[in-house]
């Protein structure tokens, strides 16, 4: 199995697909031992294997290309893992022996590396048996590497770095175990230790964040200014532009504490709730065609009030999970009328609350990490004593209200066994642990046991997943990308950092608000986006802001607060923001434009975030925004009435739009174009729609 796996040979691309290769079908990466076993012998009339004369056997032939075969030459004739294939024909092609030791574990050497551009070093792979045996699998290992440009791997597990700083993490696969090498090449050149050693450390994520710069010979940026940082945490805080007036007042502030004022003052605003609502609606929220109209309100009101009330995260993912009631009257319950079959569901909490991707073990082993499809419908079994009654789905119009209730009975079946899986945990909680840690009671709600494994503090991935994403709003990449896919073959960028993280969410009874406080108030968030020559290489240590582009509700209500013109939506009262829109049904030409996830796709919507040519044709050309620059009623005719002088005009269309006054250049062709221009309003006009249509105004900087 393993030389079979090595050579790539039930990989995907080949025999392990779906249907198999030109008849002959393998277990994607080996998964069903059982299954493979007989496919080489039993299967095709048993010509795969020939046990009389083991040579002609046609696995031999095919994998040496003796024969024509459409992979190629998969296995040198008369190489080692040729003379062992040949050697288990002979013997039989037996199954299993009686008294074969059971593989345990695999040990990679060395774990962690640190190499110079274009050096090299060969992995080793050891494995355990249970009879206390040890045996070199080097050979027999498949390898991967996550950052191939940074560090290549070859199929005998020789690394060779790559010419760009950076780091990589080698993934090596034996048997369905994996182990990590993790390497790290710095760049050339040496950093005095007193150059981090001087840094501003506002708390423990500075500490975490500059470790790690030093061991890469990464430096910082400088700080970014008052404007700009007013202008991110707001945006990041409460999803909308600061006024023209905070920011005056916030620059004249002396108060040297005044960052973090204005943080606390920002998460008492009412605005937070529905902004950081409005990110967990992308997440939970189903269509309401298909659940009904009156159950998606119930349910959008609940995640907002939620967020209102500041509930402790664990106590908010508890009430999910374990929603029992009426569609119309507990909004939690509309993810059991959406989300109906126990696999569903277990693909869902197991992303969103785990950070674990259980969807490949549906069908298989996941390719990627240790879960299998036991794991999976164990796991599912949590979710097969949920009951419902009322009126059930009837799309394109589910109208009806539904109990959801926790059913007597209800079960689980391997697909493969048939057998009924018993709820299970994914892994234990103590050292040492079973798999069954801690024990289940048959007689008590299952969902409920699931809840207090989830949430309990022992429990790793809960903390780590809601920390990694609130992160990655906030620092333009998360820790681990992507947010919810946490596992040993893709590690967190700052392990260390990670875990401090998790940990002092949990100690503040997981305190949403605390979390925000905490990343916003260390100085690496407010470090400017302008590289230097030591960082400019540098996309995931956070030593500079990442920019992004504004969240489309955020960017829908910058433009209505800049031109003064507010957008009228659907089903929604008069005066609403974009951020408030109970459903992404509602229409919107803008907020389809910038990235709003499509109203047929199921939850979790996971946004694309990237800038595109017709984003930048909208905000050019789109009558829409057009019509709200030049409207009799908007701040371009307000501002042009005005008796302000060009340069105040200048400056109030730049503190709207960037955040900042304009630079003495900008404020001289400001002053200019009113001069040129004969009709002021015109010129007010002009200029705001230049600024809009700029990158600065359109990135969160």
């Amino acid at each position: 199995m393993p030389i079979l796996t090595a050579r790539g040979c039930n990989q995907g691309a080949c025999h392990g697909k779906s249907k198999g290769q030109n008849g002959f079908r393998l277990s994607l990466l080996g998964f069903d031992a059982d299954f493979d076993h007989a496919s080489l012998t039993q299967h095709a009339r048993g010509r795969r294997v020939f046990v009389a004369a083991p040579e002609r056997s046609l696995l031999l032939q095919k994998a040496g290309g003796l024969v024509p075969h459409g992979g190629g030459v998969r296995i040198e004739a008369g190489s080692d893992d040729y003379r062992v294939l040949e050697r288990w024909i002979g013997e039989g092609a037996t199954r299993r022996r009686d008294d074969e030791p059971t593989l345990q574990s695999i040990a990679m050497t060395p774990g962690i590396l640190q190499l110079q551009p274009a050096e090299s070093q060969t992995l080793r792979v050891i494995a355990s048996y249970s009879d206390g045996s040890t045996r070199d699998v080097t050979g027999r290992t498949s390898y991967q590497s996550n950052e191939s440009a940074v560090v290549g791997v070859d199929r005998e597990g020789r690394m060779t770095a790559g010419p760009i700083p950076g780091e990589a993490a080698i993934m090596g696969r034996y048997m369905n175990l994996i182990a990590i090498c993790h390497v790290s090449i710095p760049i050339p050149g040496i950093v005095p230790p007193e150059t981090y050693a001087s840094l501003p450390r506002r708390n423990f994520i500075d500490d975490h964040i500059w470790r790690k710069l030093a061991s890469l010979g990464i430096t910082p940026s400088e700080p970014c200014d008052d404007s700009r940082f007013l202008r991110r945490v707001t945006l990041d805080l409460i999803g909308r532009l600061p006024t023209p007036e905070e920011l005056r007042a916030f620059l004249a502030d002396s108060d040297p504490r005044k960052r973090e004022s204005s943080i606390d003052r920002l998460l008492e605003r009412p605005e937070y709730a529905d902004h950081w609502a409005n990110k967990w609606a992308d997440l939970l929220r189903p269509n309401p065609y298909r659940v009904g109209i009156k159950a998606v309100l119930n349910y959008d009101h609940w995640i907002r009030q939620n967020f209102r009330d500041n509930k402790p995260y664990d106590q908010f993912v508890r009430e999910l999970v374990t929603a029992t009631g009426s569609t119309w009257h507990n909004g939690a319950t509309t993810l059991f009328r959406d989300r109906r079959e126990p696999d569903e569901l277990a693909t869902l909490v197991s992303q969103l609350f785990l950070g674990i991707r259980l969807e490949c073990a549906k069908c298989h082993h996941h390719p990627f990490e240790k879960w299998g499809q036991d794991n999976f419908y164990s796991f599912a079994a949590y979710f097969a004593r949920i009951g419902r009654k009322g009126t059930g789905l009837s799309p394109p119009i589910s109208g009806g209200e539904e109990m959801v209730l926790n059913a007597k009975a209800g079960s689980v079946r391997h697909p493969t066994t048939q057998a009924e899986m018993p709820p299970r945990p994914l892994f234990p909680l103590a050292e040492g642990g079973s798999t069954a840690d801690p024990a289940i009671d048959p007689n008590r709600d299952l969902r409920r046991q699931l809840a207090d494994w989830m949430t309990d503090a022992r429990n790793p991935y809960f903390a780590q997943v809601i920390v990694n994403r609130v992160w990655a709003e906030l620092m333009g990449r998360g820790i681990v990308e992507p947010v919810d896919d946490l596992r040993a073959t893709n590690p967190p960028s700052n392990p260390a950092l990670l875990e401090a993280l998790a940990a002092d969410f949990r100690d503040h009874r997981y305190d949403l608000k605390h979390l925000l406080r905490t990343i916003t108030g260390s100085h690496a968030y407010g470090l400017s986006s302008t590289p230097n020559d030591r960082n400019k290489a540098d996309v995931r240590n956070y030593s500079r802001h990442y920019r992004v582009r504004l969240r489309a509700e955020v960017l829908a209500e910058a433009v209505a607060d800049i031109t003064g013109v507010r957008e009228s939506y659907a089903a929604m009262p008069s005066g609403s923001r974009a951020n408030e829109i109970w459903t992404h049904r509602i229409q919107s030409v803008i907020l389809d434009t910038f990235g709003r996830p499509n109203p047929n796709q199921d939850p979790p919507c996971e946004r694309q975030s990237d800038a595109t040519m017709t984003q930048t044709l909208h905000l050019m050309n789109a009558p829409q925004i057009h019509q709200r620059v030049i409207a009799d009623d908007g701040r371009a005719a307000q501002l042009g009435a005005s008796d302000k002088s060009p340069t105040e005009v200048v400056e109030q269309l730049y503190l709207s739009i960037y955040g900042r006054l304009p630079d003495p250049e900008e404020l001289a062709f400001g002053q200019r174009l009113f001069q040129e221009t004969p009709n002021r309003r015109h010129a007010v006009e002009d200029l705001m729609w230049a600024l809009l249509n700029t990158p600065e105004f359109l990135f969160k900087d």
